[in-house]
């Protein structure tokens, strides 16, 4: 079997995690890791090819976009350029259509595949809120997430001037409500409220319960446990009261970064063009053959 050909674009929390899942994974070898910093390379990346772009790698089916979601679409344009496939874990949920539209255009020029936004929520949790809106078409579905980190929201934390470290905890509400719990270190010479009206007004946090907290320690307080219940009360045909459950608890990067593997995998069954994962089968996620997937899942 002609394993597919993956590099890994960023080596952070979720990188870490993406090189994990493809080395553990059958079906995929590594073509490099592109960071910025090559020149001093941790241990574990030893026997890798380090590069600082995906321009110096040959030969490479898919890149893995582990960066920051405000820098996806720079990063997934240079790929598609060049003919690589890319999968990506962009979470700003009102920007999707926007980046599916643009990501789009770019992979059917260059003939290749975008999935966009495969992490887990977005991303497999979109699936089961599109599983429960079958099953029941009318109803009100909420996603509720945490309580736990959320990595999107602390990244988006670090890029505001002044901020020298952070954490975002999501905590749930209730029927879809979240509240925001940031904690941050500050850099010498900044004004802590200035800040914080900062992170408040970020679009990050401007449509939550939002309260910042300064700390001398982030790292004493990380904990990168996360979750999610998604709960649908709705309508089967004329049969009310239909009332579904999910519910998970998980490692935030490491279920973003198996989702993410998975849809490497399904990228080079696709044609050419941009994707989310409510569009693709659910069983090119899957290595190996169709009919043994078949005959155990269905």
């Amino acid at each position: 079997m002609d394993k597919i050909r993956a590099a890994v674009v960023g080596y952070g929390n979720i990188g870490k995690y993406v090189v994990e899942s493809l080395i553990d994974a059958p079906d995929f070898e590594i073509t490099g890791i592109v960071r910025r910093n090559t020149t001093e390379i941790p241990s574990r990346l030893k026997g890798f090819n380090v590069v600082n772009s995906v321009s110096q790698l040959k030969d490479t089916d898919v890149a893995l976009l582990c960066t920051p979601t405000r820098s996806v679409e720079q990063f997934a344009m240079e790929c598609l350029s060049l003919g690589i496939s890319t999968v990506d874990s962009y979470d700003i949920h009102g920007g999707i259509v926007a980046l599916r539209r643009s990501l789009d255009e770019a992979a059917k020029r260059h003939h290749a595949v975008s999935i966009i936004s495969a992490g887990w929520d977005p991303g497999s949790d979109s699936v089961i809120r599109a599983l429960m809106e079958a099953m029941a078409p009318k109803g009100i579905t909420y996603t509720n997430f945490g309580p736990g980190m959320s990595m999107g929201h602390t990244v988006a934390v670090k890029a505001i001037d002044g901020v020298k470290s952070a954490l975002s905890m999501t905590i749930p509400t209730g029927t879809g409500v979240h509240r925001r719990m940031v904690y941050i270190e500050l850099k010498d010479g900044y004004d802590f409220e200035q800040v914080a009206q900062a992170i408040k007004a970020d679009d990050y946090f401007a449509h939550d319960e939002t309260h910042v907290f300064q700390v001398e320690s982030v790292e004493a307080l990380k904990d990168m446990g996360h979750g999610v219940l998604m709960e649908r009360k709705g309508v089967s045909g004329n049969t009310q009261n239909q009332l579904f459950k999910f519910d998970m608890r998980i490692n935030n990067p490491a279920l973003t970064a198996q989702v993410m593997v998975g849809c490497a995998r399904a990228a080079v069954k696709q044609k050419p063009g941009a994707y989310t994962l409510v569009e693709i089968p659910v069983i090119d996620l899957l290595p190996g053959d169709r009919e043994k997937w078949i005959k155990k899942l269905v």
